[in-house]
């Protein structure tokens, strides 16, 4: 059976632990009752409660003892709430903290604009020296997590609520910067972001057949000039990014300014804020991401991209 992204990290953590006495497990109010980390190992598990902000602090503090904190909360409390502390622990301090954010995006849905975050991106891609990464699926995020806990570098890794999802064939870890789902001599290649980009990518290509598809796990500036490079290399003359994010500051902006020679299109969230409680999808919808919004940049022509 395959994991969420969120189990399939607390999976991943408890497995590492039982193996590496330095690894921590810190969560704010959210491990619940079952935490297989907690269960296995109690001594080494800390809720911190709402309590964010010193969350991330306190777990700098660790790491700068020789430990490998891995803090989780809901993503908007912790690229939003506790934006100071991660800019000053994880970026000016480059403290080997791991922060784990689900609820990415609007996966919270009926939680409500509160517990939404389209903006984590944006902010967390301004502070330099932070790996960012947004795997698709229980076989990438394992290797994301174990990739982390063996560089010790600040990393925020960005995933959904309850939702399960094959990741695309790959090897290694941690995992390519670009894992392509299919590559052909197509003019539109189709460039995914997270899990709900990536499951409208694929949607999209059993609708289109022949476009080129690559996943973009990894999101931090030095990554992703690794990515433009590829793409540039691949030769697509247009790029349709999709991801769970607001368009500004997020993925296909940076993608245009790295590729200026190619033409880049983002299919994210508009300005809108959802206002009617809805699931995932009916949220996604509220806020223009959707499989025709997709469907409708890749027959866009390439001169009205700007």
């Amino acid at each position: 059976m395959t994991l969420s992204g969120r189990d399939s990290y607390r999976r991943t953590l408890t497995e590492l632990a039982q193996q590496d006495s330095s690894i921590l497990c810190l969560e704010a109010d959210l491990g619940g009752k079952k935490h297989p980390f907690a269960e296995a190992h109690p001594d080494r598990f800390f809720n911190l409660g709402i309590a964010e902000g010193a969350m991330i602090d306190m777990a700098a503090g660790l790491a700068e003892a020789g430990y490998k904190p891995f803090a989780s909360t809901f993503a908007p409390f912790a690229a939003l709430r506790a934006a100071e502390s991660l800019k000053l622990t994880l970026g000016y301090l480059h403290a080997g903290v791991t922060v784990v954010a689900p609820y990415a995006g609007v996966s919270g849905a009926w939680f409500g604009t509160t517990h939404h975050c389209l903006e984590d991106l944006a902010i967390m891609r301004a502070v330099p020296g932070v790996v960012i990464a947004a795997p698709y699926g229980e076989s990438q995020m394992r290797a994301v997590v174990e990739s982390a806990a063996q560089s010790q570098r600040p990393h925020y890794i960005r995933t959904g609520r309850n939702a399960t999802y094959t990741s695309l064939p790959f090897t290694g870890s941690p995992p390519p910067v670009l894992t392509w789902g299919n590559e052909t001599g197509s003019d539109v290649c189709l460039v995914s972001v997270g899990e709900e980009g990536t499951r409208l990518c694929l949607e999209a290509g059993a609708v289109r057949d022949g476009l080129s598809h690559a996943q973009l796990c990894y999101l931090d500036q030095e990554n992703l000039r690794t990515a433009a490079a590829e793409l540039r290399e691949s030769g697509h003359g247009r790029i349709v990014v999709v991801e769970e994010h607001r368009r500004t500051g997020g993925i296909a902006e940076a993608l245009a300014y790295l590729l200026p020679e190619a033409h880049v299109r983002g299919v994210g969230a508009d300005e809108r804020w959802p206002v009617e409680g809805g699931d995932h999808a009916e949220t996604l919808a509220q806020v223009g991401l959707t499989l025709e919004a997709v469907l409708a940049a890749i027959d866009t022509k390439a001169e009205t991209y700007r």
